[in-house]
């Protein structure tokens, strides 16, 4: 790539801003990683982004970025909320997929003579599968209060506790929802998908703490070495996607309206103080609830096929939520740009948010040492809690990656899976898993994802996080 990919440091490469682009891009990989990266179009991707009106200091990239749709998953941009744009592709189809991570009292020896009997229970209580319903309708009355209220929704309706509440990301509610900008037709593929999995990356898993690299951090989130923790990867399913659908014709529209100049029509877009964009918001807003409540009872069932296939009581399990995190939004916030305080849209597809110590959006439990960072890999390795930094405040708009990231197509990995049984191979390494449909095993297999430990390497040497815990999986049901 020459000029057009140049070396910062060890940890960051310039793309520098050219033809129409109005900032330049920024890339965190190290030479380990780089290959990977220069050879995936989302580099080009990266480029596309900084071309949109309103994009201020840089368009970013992690380093578990890979091609997605108009931006790259793994990136992050951030912009001007009176004069830049906000664009569903920035948010991506999952609105608000995320993960959360719960601590529970028992150590790593409580449950390794019971994996087959907790994965068969968790399989059981957990409905996953693409475009699988679950057994709890909502009407559309209660659907509006999901799309307002969300997680809270879910505590009302008998799964899990208020006491959650307070460590979820916003406390589990974007605010600005509005049902009425969510469409009926998103609605009803939403109605009976609360407390599901759906299908790809998405997973319940059980594991444990295999070494604390932060005491100070681990501590506060109440992490100990052998612990078992219980960890959820989903987001708004069917509701979510149609919302991205819907609102992608509105922003098409819109950009031709307004002659607005993109190198890429997946990049369709409306400014942020628009009716338009302004109404894109609330139904992300909505959508985003909504996946926060499907995560409270997905949470919830998990904990209840622990206490049956375990025997336990609930004081015995002592489930605890330690923090809940979307990796797929955008949101209004305030960073610091050129030294003055500005309010920005800040997106992140594929990207969480890293908030460092003292700020007010923290739990008061963590903002001494900064905001949980929760980072799944692959079912076959590990998993990793990281802790925000000042640094992502000032450089990343307090944002980290949100996984490992993907280096073979799903179909590269079902061809390269055939004649194995990946179920076989992750059970050899230690770990039990249940999944509905082989291929979709396949594609999810370990090789298909970069090495998790190589990018939180970058994340951590870079400054955007710290370490804190890397956790191992033991029993994972895939969707």
């Amino acid at each position: 790539m020459g000029a057009d990919w140049q070396r910062l440091d060890e940890w960051r490469v310039c793309l520098p801003k050219s033809g129409g682009m109005r900032v330049d891009g920024l890339v965190y990989a190290d030479a380990r990683l780089e290959p990977d990266i220069k050879n995936d179009e989302a580099v080009k991707q990266v480029r596309n982004v900084a071309h949109l009106p309103g994009i201020v200091r840089a368009s970013l990239a992690m380093p578990d970025i890979h091609w997605g749709y108009g931006f790259p998953i793994g990136g992050v941009a951030a912009f001007d909320a009176d004069e830049g744009v906000v664009s569903p592709g920035g948010v991506g189809y999952d609105i608000n997929c995320g993960v959360r991570l719960a601590t529970t009292a028992l150590d790593k020896p409580d449950v390794e003579r019971e994996l087959d009997r907790l994965a068969d229970a968790l399989f059981a209580l957990v409905p996953a599968g693409l475009g699988r319903g679950g057994d709890r309708q909502v009407s559309r009355h209660d659907m509006n209060r999901v799309l307002a209220d969300g997680a809270a929704w879910a505590v009302r309706d008998g799964w899990g506790d208020a006491a959650d509440l307070e460590f979820l990301e916003s406390n589990g509610v974007i605010p600005g929802a509005d049902p009425d900008a969510v469409s009926e037709r998103a609605c009803e593929r939403g109605k009976d998908q609360l407390g599901t999995l759906g299908s790809g990356n998405h997973f319940v898993e059980t594991g444990y703490v295999e070494e604390i690299f932060d005491a100070e951090a681990a501590a506060a989130c109440g992490l100990r070495v052998g612990q078992v923790t219980v960890l959820v990867h989903s987001g708004s399913r069917g509701l979510g996607h149609q919302t991205c659908d819907d609102f992608l014709a509105t922003m098409a529209r819109y950009v031709r309206d307004h002659n607005i100049a993109l190198p890429d029509r997946q990049l369709a877009c409306a400014h942020a103080a628009s009716a338009e964009g302004r109404r894109y918001l609330s139904a992300m807003a909505a959508a985003a609830n909504f996946a926060f409540a499907n995560r409270q009872i997905l949470m919830a069932r998990a904990a209840r096929a622990l206490l049956e296939a375990l025997s336990l009581s609930p004081r015995e399990l002592g489930l605890r939520t330690l923090y809940d995190v979307a990796h797929n939004i955008a949101k209004f916030e305030t960073h610091e740009v050129d030294g003055k305080p500005r309010r920005l849209v800040v997106h992140r597809k594929g990207a969480t948010r890293s908030f460092g110590p003292g700020r007010p959006e923290i739990p008061a439990r963590y903002r001494h040492v900064g905001q949980p960072v929760l980072i799944p890999g692959d079912m076959g390795t590990a998993s990793w809690v990281l802790a925000g930094t000042e640094r992502a405040m000032q450089e990343s708009f307090g944002s980290s990656c949100h996984g490992a990231g993907r280096v073979l197509s799903r179909k590269a990995a079902v061809k390269r899976a055939r004649g194995r049984s990946i179920a076989d191979e992750l059970r050899r390494a230690g770990v039990v898993v249940r999944a509905h449909d082989r291929n979709g095993l396949a594609e999810e297999m370990p090789e298909a994802y970069k090495d998790v430990d190589a990018v939180v390497h970058v994340v951590a040497e870079a400054g955007l996080a710290r370490r804190v815990a890397r956790l191992r999986p033991l029993a994972v049901v895939k969707g």
